[in-house]
């Protein structure tokens, strides 16, 4: 496996001293700015340098000493019905497990992390539009640049708008009188997203116009996908269907055959592959610099034998959702009994916890770990932000929704085929699994049942239910089972939200108001 692209991450922190963090209080200009930008290559390195912040998943706070983690996964799956936090118990992560039973206020420093880290990325993406342009080189390799600064700075504001609703709208660089901004609307949000993304569709090159050794870049696909799943979320869906067919037509992307190598290190960057952050196991070792090798390996790996935090773990209504036979739990979820790879046999005593189920998405194995420094800064398991199933997905609702279903129905199939090993579900076959749904029996039931399954664990459940409008439903239900008489309660018009973080409205001076309900 190719990923020349990854170390080029590093050379803009080298080179750029002109980083930007939002609402920070120092000087944030560095003293090569006036001689750099000038060149093709200084364009280059001020476009990779907009990739620097989404490797960073342990990272400082502005005004806080230590460093703090902060995962997709920690509020697409942990406060979801498909995992608990877990870890050595309650008390560890307090601030997660607070907002697993929705009882989170915005002092902690959890979302904190959330909001500076995103900003930080804006701001590199920020000083990149406003000196690319000025660039004298080729202009369609200058137009491709802008793109992807366009495709990142939407994903951070899809992330934010996601988490907290309305933020301040920053699209250029800041000078120290104009840290203090108010608080957009999240339709303020949600507008630039879908510009910046029909920009980066207009301007990236196709996934196959790239050699190997940029592996990583986002593509024309990559924004097509995420411009998908913004039109499902604001429910515009002709839009939907319209880019995400735009996708599947121009046959850049199609399932990888086995649903088991998705995420083994052979699977990465495959086929089916739309965007993934690239991770790498030959750092040696550095918790300070945490731009090369994921957490989330050693974060949700088992306790005892396995050598890991034992975060996000499966529950048994996640396990129950999966169909009888369905191929995918296996290699979604260990259970007892299973060999977690080279590590040992998954026993409640090899864990030394009462656990029954932990996450195989993002388990690496023993022998995958570098043979130097520390190995738990070092996981190499590459963070699948977008796959095609998911585009499948999203397109078979935008056809469910406008009087489409007959493509609905073969978007759908399409999946569950895969998952079958792509045999074509044969009714007369006793042995059969993961039945075909019929055009006339097919309902949006299916289609989410089928998300659900698909990428469970990979950070999209609560903001799914969110989209839906099933979060209050079906989180209440899980607080019930499974906080059995602490009464804890999901409140709907607030908790489908997170709360702004109180030293973000401090800073703003009042210009940044706090979510209803908290």
């Amino acid at each position: 496996m190719i990923r020349k692209f990854l170390p080029l991450l590093m050379v803009p922190v080298l080179l750029v001293s002109c980083k930007q963090d939002f609402l920070e209080r120092t000087p944030v200009v560095g003293a090569t700015e006036a001689n750099f930008y000038q060149t093709p290559e200084d364009a280059l390195s001020a476009t990779i340098a907009c990739y620097n912040t989404l490797q960073q998943e342990v990272t400082n706070i502005q005004g806080s000493s230590g460093l703090k983690p902060h995962f997709r996964w920690y509020f697409g799956d942990v406060i979801s019905d498909d995992t608990d936090k877990g870890g050595s118990g309650d008390g560890d992560d307090p601030q997660l497990y607070d907002y697993e039973r929705f009882q989170g206020n915005s002092s902690g420093q959890m979302l904190l992390v959330e909001w500076q880290v995103a900003y930080r990325g804006i701001a590199y993406c920020n000083l990149a539009l406003q000196k690319l342009p000025e660039i004298e080189m080729d202009e369609d390799v200058r137009d491709a640049y802008i793109g992807e600064a366009k495709f990142i700075r939407a994903h951070w504001y899809f992330n934010l708008v996601t988490t907290f609703g309305g933020v301040p709208l920053v699209t250029e660089p800041l000078a120290s009188s104009e840290y203090q901004q108010p608080r957009a609307t999240a339709a303020e949000i949600w507008s630039l997203i879908k510009d910046d993304l029909d920009d980066a569709v207009t301007f990236l090159p196709q996934r196959s116009e790239y050699s190997l050794n940029e592996l990583g870049r986002a593509t024309r696909g990559s924004a097509q996908a995420l411009l998908t799943k913004t039109y499902a979320y604001l429910q515009e869906w002709e839009s939907c269907y319209q880019v995400s067919a735009d996708l599947v037509n121009e046959g850049e992307y199609s399932l990888d055959p086995d649903f088991g190598n998705v995420f083994t290190e052979q699977g990465e960057n495959g086929s089916g592959s739309i965007w993934e952050i690239q991770y790498m196991n030959a750092s040696g070792g550095n918790w300070g610099q945490q731009l090369e090798g994921t957490f989330s390996n050693v974060f949700q790996r088992a306790r005892g034998q396995f050598n890991g935090y034992g975060f996000n773990l499966p529950t048994q209504d996640l396990v129950n959702a999966f169909e009888d036979g369905d191929p995918r739990l296996a290699f979604t979820v260990f259970q007892e009994g299973d060999f977690m790879g080279d590590r040992g046999e998954f026993t409640l005593e090899s864990t030394g916890m009462p656990h029954l189920f932990y996450s195989r998405k993002y388990f690496n194995n023993a022998s995958d770990e570098a043979s130097f420094g520390d190995p738990n800064p070092n996981g190499h398991t590459n963070d699948r932000v977008m796959r095609y199933s998911e585009v499948l997905l999203f397109h078979a609702e935008a056809c469910l929704n406008t009087a489409r279903a007959s493509e609905a129905s073969d978007a759908l199939e399409a999946v569950r085929r895969r998952a079958r090993g792509g045999v074509t579900y044969n009714p007369m076959d006793p042995t059969a699994v993961l039945p075909f749904i019929s055009v006339g029996e097919l309902t949006m039931d299916h289609i989410w049942h089928e998300r659900r399954v698909e990428l469970a664990l990979e950070g999209h459940r609560f903001f799914d239910l969110v989209r839906q409008g099933r979060a209050g439903s079906v989180m209440q239900a899980h607080l019930d089972d499974n906080f059995t008489g602490d009464n804890y309660t999901f409140t709907e018009g607030v908790n489908e939200l997170f709360p702004i973080p109180s030293n973000e409205i401090t800073l703003s001076g009042g210009l940044i108001t706090q979510n209803p309900g908290y």
